[in-house]
């Protein structure tokens, strides 16, 4: 009775585990129950059990990093006095860590991790369906998903595109039957083709580099240098066939003007979008050379007219106008930035005094998370960043190079999941919403916990 009770208990945490990434990207209220049971069966683990508290301190650096993002916030927001309603709103997000860090504690039972996998891709199959939906049938121009609206567009097909990832390690590495196998190669195609249909050019180009970066080790691992290179050109050629279905109806997505849509979203609008009325026509008739062509091209004729006084609008030159002005208050305060979550507020005084573009004056965030770290907290915020990054990849990348053959698909999904996070930082806010921020702790210190146990609980999960 006693196993079959804890075999039924270890397969409910193991379901709540795996709907994890599907709860941060809807926008229902019931979505924070996994997340209250897990954080209630972490903190009980932690409290009861020296094993696991052990294993926390072997973890200690990305533990220490993650801590240090909450006691940097806290300290910053004081010494900006920014007040009680400013400050709370501040730190509600960097609090979140902190449930995250005890969530983890369940990532060291011997949970059914084939269950997990097969969660994540069945949530890259929903969430990719969103963006079908959307697009062909809504005709909208670029697919969000199903929480966040519009404006959430680019994070969202950066969630999505870790997903894909972790669906072809399955593909890669996973010793399963051809038809779980083929649930994980489903998935790894709904979510490139959903993020394709975001038409999101950063989270794609490092989606590219980090595809790459993967089946080189695959290869390295396996010593199968030609199929890596073959998986390499057909994922990437399929992808760029599929890039010629995605259209351009010249229908704003709701909650924002044409021109707002083209440039980069501001964050101050995080509402649910209405629906839209599905419109009528030939989506071939308002755009028939290939929308990704445009949008790379695009890049190249922003940056070569970009002036700051005359011509900043557009989606890359309204980022360049944006990291000037961050580069501007960095310069002003490189110790203490001007206060976490005051970006936004920094602009509007800029712009007030004719030290930056009007264009910009909507906008809460620079669209650069390094950028973000250094305005808002200076030469220490960047640090802090820096460190929530260095330190998992380090630590992700060491486990790939020499895991077991238990532990290669947990060290590669949160490689992939940190590399993504990298790259994409260059020109976007990863860490502005709830969706992007909370899928990145819960899976690094999750994913952290997991692997290079000294026990063999992974590889009796691996078994299951």
């Amino acid at each position: 009775m006693n196993e079959r009770l804890n075999a039924w208990w270890l397969g409910t945490l193991s379901i709540l585990v795996a709907l994890m990434p599907l709860s941060f990207s809807v926008p229902f209220h019931a979505k924070a129950l996994p997340s209250l049971v897990l954080l209630l069966v972490g903190l009980g683990l932690i409290f009861r059990s020296p094993s696991i508290r052990r294993d926390y301190r072997r973890r200690w650096p990305i533990m220490a990093a993650s801590g240090l993002t909450v006691l940097f916030t806290v300290l910053n927001i004081l010494d900006h006095r920014l007040g009680a309603k400013a400050g709370l709103n501040a730190f509600d997000l960097p609090s979140h860590i902190l449930l995250f860090m005890a969530t983890a504690a369940v990532f060291t039972l011997p949970l059914r991790i084939r269950w997990v996998w097969i969660g994540f891709s069945l949530t890259a199959i929903v969430l990719g369906a969103s963006c079908i939906w959307q697009h062909f049938y809504l005709r909208f121009d670029r697919a969000f998903g199903l929480n966040g609206g519009g404006w959430g567009a680019i994070e969202f097909a950066m969630v999505l595109l870790v997903l894909s990832l972790s669906a072809w390690l399955q593909v890669f590495y996973a010793r399963a039957g051809v038809i779980e196998k083929s649930l994980h190669g489903m998935a790894a195609c709904f979510g490139m083709y959903g993020a394709l249909l975001t038409q999101s050019r950063g989270p794609l180009l490092a989606f590219a580099a980090v595809l790459l970066l993967l089946l080189l080790l695959y290869a390295k691992r396996t010593r199968r240098w030609w199929s890596g290179f073959l998986m390499l050109v057909a994922i990437l050629g399929g992808a760029v066939l599929a890039s010629g279905t995605v259209h351009d109806f010249s229908h704003p997505t709701p909650d924002a003007a044409p021109a707002a849509l083209s440039a980069t979203a501001p964050v101050a609008s995080t509402s649910k979008l209405p629906a839209a009325a599905p419109t009528t026509g030939d989506p071939s008739e308002s755009g028939s050379s290939p929308v990704f062509v445009k949008r790379f091209a695009d890049v190249g004729s922003e940056v070569a007219t970009y002036d700051s006084k005359s011509d900043a609008r557009g989606a890359v030159r309204e980022r360049l106008e944006m990291w000037h002005t961050a580069a501007h208050a960095l310069e002003a305060y490189p110790l203490t930035g001007v206060g976490t979550d005051q970006f936004g507020v920094y602009i509007r005084a800029q712009v007030a005094i004719g030290r930056a573009n009007a264009v910009i004056a909507k906008y809460n965030h620079p669209h650069n998370e390094y950028l973000e770290a250094a305005a808002t907290g200076g030469i220490p915020g960047l640090l802090v960043l820096l460190l929530v990054f260095g330190i998992p990849l380090t630590y992700f990348f060491r486990h790939t190079l020499h895991a077991h053959d238990s532990e290669i698909i947990p060290a590669s999904v949160g490689l992939a999941l940190v590399s993504m996070y990298v790259l994409c930082a260059l020109t976007d806010n990863v860490f502005y919403r709830a969706m992007p921020h909370s899928f990145y702790f819960f899976l690094v210190l999750g994913l952290a916990m997991l692997i290079d146990r000294p026990d063999s609980s992974v590889e009796t999960a691996a078994r299951d």
